[in-house]
């Protein structure tokens, strides 16, 4: 006996809130984010027959993930970045670069990460505020989970130094 599809609503509706979250903060604002987010469930809404069980929340935000950066190479072709292996390389152990979100004034910590190249943007909003594993995020994103690490550190050192010379760490 074969286990029959999640209904559409069951895959998408307890996820909206960190869809739309990773959205704005690859898009950078709310309304870009919004059509994203639309267009993502649309999305979503073809390919929900071939979801395989697994975690929803993943597999959503791996398509709006790859929505929002369709979206910004058409729309903002000078905002998306690639990083290459070679500057990945050059990478810091993340235990040495805590970064205090609870402590941080809220405009300069939301100014820091809108600073960040949108692959370090994108691994930072994940873990640090979805609280996503890095292996989820390594499947959201489609690259190894030592790029995952890769990128958190260096987002994390990027957004210490960002927050140093504002003078709020």
């Amino acid at each position: 006996m074969s286990a029959t599809p999640a209904p559409f609503e069951e895959l998408v509706l307890p996820n909206l809130d960190a869809a739309y979250n990773l959205a704005r903060w690859l898009a950078g604002n709310d309304h870009d984010a919004e059509d994203i987010v639309q267009e993502a469930c649309m999305r979503a809404f073809r390919f929900a027959a071939g979801f395989r069980g697994g975690n929803s929340r993943s597999w959503l935000l791996a398509i709006v993930r790859n929505t929002a950066f369709t979206w910004l190479k058409k729309n903002r072709p000078q905002a998306v970045v690639s990083i290459s292996d070679d500057e990945l390389a050059e990478i810091e152990d993340a235990k040495e670069n805590p970064v205090a979100f609870d402590r941080a004034d809220a405009g300069v910590l939301r100014a820091a990460l809108e600073s960040l190249p949108p692959e370090f943007r994108e691994a930072i909003v994940l873990r640090e505020l979805e609280e996503l594993s890095y292996k989820e995020i390594a499947e959201i994103a489609d690259v190894p989970i030592g790029t995952v690490m890769s990128r958190l550190a260096r987002a994390r050192r990027e957004l210490q130094s960002y927050m140093r010379q504002k003078g709020a760490a």
